[in-house]
């Protein structure tokens, strides 16, 4: 049995004194909560705060974004080590905003990933279609692509332990979702290359989450899916009682 993830990716939303208001006041809204781990992607600057004020609580801590080199001459970049040292346990890798508007490629994401993997960080791979790719019938070549070259190299078990989000890129901040249907179809074909390349084991143990759009009042739909082990949550995220509630219901099937 796959344990939930739903995780909130804050982007460049909050200082630091709104990041520990938020942590406060969320981490008493899900301190009853089980069956479900929950994760929270405050920018950089307020990593440590929001890992201080989750502490003793159910709250984990992720980072947006790492460089794959330990240290060096890399203005305004982040290692592995140093998230770690801050206090993260997760780290997001190869978003769409980072593709997008940054030119992140499957190669930098696949260094990436396995730069956190050696920092002791779990990696949450991102991957999904445009909007064109979507309409053209080449969703399934993408995110075949995505994942070959994204997770080159890793083993069996270094897959089975790492978090795969599917955000179709025209579901990222649209108000646009997959159906629930199309989310399944692209997390049982997901789901089905990692059986294929790496093992059943691997298949079986490795959590997928949709991140598109994802609210309240569509978390149960997706979640009820057989392959949609969660959630990673964009804007309905920043307010820590929308978020509890995709929690709550996030956790069941």
């Amino acid at each position: 049995m796959r344990t939930p993830i739903i995780a909130g990716n804050w982007k460049m939303y909050k200082t630091v004194h709104e990041a520990i208001a938020f942590t406060k006041e969320f981490r008493q809204l899900v301190k009853d909560v089980h069956g479900v781990e929950v994760v929270v992607a405050p920018p950089f600057t307020a990593l440590h705060a929001v890992v201080e004020a989750a502490r003793s609580s159910p709250v984990a801590v992720a980072g947006q974004n790492l460089h794959w080199e330990r240290d060096g001459a890399f203005t305004g970049e982040v290692s592995a080590a140093m998230l770690h040292e801050a206090g993260a346990e997760y780290v997001i890798i190869g978003h769409s905003e980072r593709r997008r508007l940054f030119g992140e490629t499957d190669g930098n994401v696949n260094r990436k990933v396995v730069a956190a993997l050696a920092g002791e960080l779990t990696p949450i791979v991102c991957i999904g279609e445009t909007l064109e790719e979507r309409e053209s019938s080449r969703t399934l070549d993408v995110l075949d692509r995505q994942i070959k070259e994204g997770l080159d190299g890793l083993s069996a078990s270094q897959v089975a332990g790492l978090v795969i989000a599917y955000e179709p890129v025209w579901a990222i901040g649209t108000g646009r979702n997959a159906t629930p249907q199309q989310a399944q179809e692209a997390h049982a074909h997901i789901r089905g290359r990692v059986r294929q390349w790496f093992g059943a084991e691997a298949a079986d143990k490795c959590r997928i989450l949709y991140g598109g759009s994802v609210k309240p009042d569509n978390i149960r739909d997706l979640r009820a899916q057989p392959d949609v082990d969660g959630a990673l949550v964009g804007g309905a995220s920043l307010d820590p009682k929308g978020f509890s509630a995709i929690v709550r219901d996030g956790s069941r099937r």
